[in-house]
């Protein structure tokens, strides 16, 4: 390791030379570019992160002075991913200037990628206001580039985190598209009943019994066999149970179903919000009486 950092170290003192020295403009470049190429592997052998991040876009300025955009978006990717160990927001900062680079010169699916992947940086630091508008923004690039099965994961994203924001309306909206979307589509029909469960789940969460009535009945005129499904019945049992304020009824619907089919924790954490919001309700009852 200490070998590789001396020689990240030498690689990395002969480009500064070959860029503070004379030479034809462009081998200058080019020369220094292949050095800190060099000398970036080496410090990211040496597993020093922070020097082979800051020597990558060393490496991006020199592709930019040639004018050399793809490479020097590559850089910065290359940049961004030895930050991501160590600092989230210099990883995201590198990822984003790629992104400016390869919308420039017209790589939208690589950019999608890559606001994807900022995306996930923040969603693994719980920054979920920055995820839902990066994997917005990823969603909209791969929709334009017609790849939308990563179109539909990035918008499925969007909604899980809106709905634990609370932004159950946006979540909904996502939902019913991508069920609408996947109808016409024979590989991905049978998600449709999983898509329109979870937009159910949401609109329980608002707690408006009528709204949830016509959205069951607005989901069985699009897809006429889900009201055969244990999903719909989950939702049109919960409602009731909400209707008649019976905290009782719901625990039980909902330990019927999670035991054949078990619930996942985002599910699990949103139907908790709608049993608590219930139980307020019966002991305001109580209360009254």
């Amino acid at each position: 390791m200490g070998d590789q950092l001396a020689r990240a170290e030498e690689f990395e003192k002969k480009a500064e030379k070959k860029l503070n020295g004379w030479g034809l403009f462009g081998s200058k470049y080019e020369d220094a570019a292949d050095l800190f190429d060099k000398a970036a592997n080496s410090f990211k052998l040496a597993k020093t992160w922070d020097k082979a991040g800051s020597t990558y876009v060393k490496l991006a300025n020199c592709h930019l002075k040639l004018e050399s955009k793809h490479e020097a978006a590559q850089a910065y990717v290359d940049a961004a991913h030895c930050y991501k160990k160590i600092n989230t927001s210099e990883a995201v900062s590198c990822l984003q200037q790629a992104v400016n680079m390869l919308c420039e010169i017209g790589r939208l699916s690589m950019a999608a990628r890559y606001f994807k992947e900022i995306a996930e940086l923040y969603e693994a630091e719980k920054n979920l206001e920055q995820a839902i508008d990066y994997y917005e923004k990823a969603a909209d690039f791969f929709q334009n580039e017609e790849v939308s099965t990563s179109a539909n994961q990035c918008k499925q994203k969007v909604a899980q985190f809106a709905a634990q924001l609370e932004q159950y309306q946006k979540a909904i909206e996502i939902y019913e598209e991508i069920a609408r979307q996947s109808l016409n589509n024979n590989l991905l029909k049978y998600g449709v009943k999983g898509h329109l469960l979870n937009a159910g789940i949401c609109q329980l969460c608002k707690g408006d019994v009528v709204a949830i009535n016509n959205a069951l009945e607005r989901y069985q005129e699009l897809d006429p066999s889900f009201s055969g499904t244990r999903e719909y019945r989950l939702l049109a049992d919960i409602a009731s149970s909400i209707d008649e304020e019976d905290v009782a009824k719901f625990t039980d619907v909902v330990k019927e179903f999670d035991s054949m089919t078990p619930l996942d924790p985002w599910k699990t954490t949103l139907l908790l919000r709608v049993k608590e919001k219930l139980k307020a309700k019966e002991m305001e009852e109580d209360d009254l009486t």
